[in-house]
């Protein structure tokens, strides 16, 4: 693949997690973020990219997130279970995207906030339609996603560099 196509960054946050008596790591979904985990995986799907690597926290509510929303797309990527994600902050999240190998045209981070939102926010140089003023009003909420374009290769990944071309979040 030439790095001068278009690549797609899809920052995904975890579902609605519940608070039982266990680590952070070790929450689970709540009742509501299974449902919204579906939803966000059909609303992925809609969008018709073809996701070739998935990056994943290794917390538990991260994992059965994607496992409910990958269930809804057409084919199932590689998927890489990364430590790195969970409590990563935007420079942190940008340190393991810059790692992709170049052969991947479309990649799907699924990690926590705040770092899922501060990358969304600062990856953004410019904006599609409606969906910064989407995002800006809705924030990241359990469940919602963002997808970026950018032409480069994955080590270019820095600040301004991507368009925020579509914005979701389950509603209230």
């Amino acid at each position: 693949m030439s790095v001068a196509e278009p690549r797609t960054i899809v920052l995904f946050r975890h579902a609605k997690a519940d608070w039982p008596q266990v680590t952070d790591h070790e929450r689970p979904l709540a009742d509501r973020g299974r449902k919204d985990a579906a939803e966000a995986g059909r609303r992925l799907s809609d969008t018709g990219i073809p996701v070739d690597l998935a990056l994943c926290s290794t917390a538990v509510r991260t994992r059965e997130t994607w496992k409910l929303a990958v269930h809804e797309f057409p084919h199932r990527p590689k998927t890489v279970y990364e430590e790195r994600i969970y409590e990563a902050s935007p420079g942190e999240l940008i340190a393991v995207l810059n790692e992709t190998p170049d052969d991947v045209r479309n990649v799907l981070l699924i990690g926590h906030n705040p770092g899922v939102q501060g990358l969304a926010d600062i990856l953004a140089g410019s904006a599609e339609d409606e969906a910064r003023e989407w995002m800006d009003r809705r924030g990241f909420p359990a469940a919602a996603f963002a997808v970026l374009s950018f032409t480069g290769s994955w080590k270019s990944v820095e600040p301004g560099v991507a368009a925020l071309r579509d914005y979701w979040a389950p509603t209230e």
